[in-house]
């Protein structure tokens, strides 16, 4: 057959091409070595709610939750002056550098819850702020401290230049059959008196605290008025 001589050469020329074909395979590209191959997910924490919200108001100011005059239901009346405040004698008991305190009870003392309480004021009768008062007094047996300083203390007025005093109703000793409790006062601007105070039972003139009678108690009301 003439075709065969043809079909012999076609598949020579098809079994060299074949031969001489290189197929090239393409390496993947090497990945970056400061790229992480996996992405790692980040969790976020909650962001913290701050309360921002204020506390339900108090219907009381912190001046007066702190206020001795508030916690025990006194209100003074308007400062009067009736001329200077008497001074009295020291006498033999006074001790100096008293502690600072408005409470002179101490646990377990015997005699009747007395406050006293007032107004330092001027000779103009303006209310002295930062006033000094030093009390001492006896106990319910007429006796003193002379070795400390049991029913002694000093205090300062406040900025409406009141004081307010809490002991007990002082007893009587031998030589001196009135109920009294020693005061001395110094103003801010220096002015000084040493003085007295007294009871209505034993009245002493321009001396004599107004007395109130509650449930258990005695409430005692005195304005001292100091020389310029």
């Amino acid at each position: 057959m003439r075709l065969y001589p043809y079909l012999l050469v076609l598949a020579l020329i098809l079994s060299a091409c074949g031969s001489s074909t290189t197929v090239t395979e393409i390496a993947p590209t090497s990945e970056p070595t400061n790229v992480p191959t996996e992405i790692q997910s980040t969790e976020i924490a909650p962001t913290q709610i701050l309360q921002t919200e204020a506390p339900a108001a108090s219907t009381e100011t912190p001046a007066q939750a702190s206020d001795l005059f508030t916690q025990n239901n006194i209100t003074l009346p308007a400062p009067a002056c009736n001329g200077l405040t008497p001074s009295q004698t020291e006498g033999p008991y006074y001790t100096p550098n008293t502690p600072e305190r408005n409470s002179l009870l101490e646990p377990n003392m015997a005699g009747t819850r007395l406050l006293v309480v007032g107004y330092v004021l001027d000779a103009n009768c303006q209310p002295l702020a930062n006033a000094w008062l030093d009390f001492w007094q006896a106990d319910a047996n007429g006796n003193y401290d002379n070795a400390g300083y049991i029913l002694r203390g000093h205090q300062f007025t406040d900025a409406q230049g009141r004081y307010f005093l809490e002991t007990i109703a002082p007893g009587l000793y031998e030589s001196r059959p009135i109920e009294h409790i020693h005061v001395m006062l110094r103003s801010p601007l220096g002015a000084e008196i040493t003085t007295q105070l007294y009871f209505p039972q034993q009245p002493i003139a321009d001396l004599t605290v107004t007395l109130e009678q509650r449930d258990g108690y005695l409430v005692a009301y005195f304005n001292f008025v100091l020389p310029k």
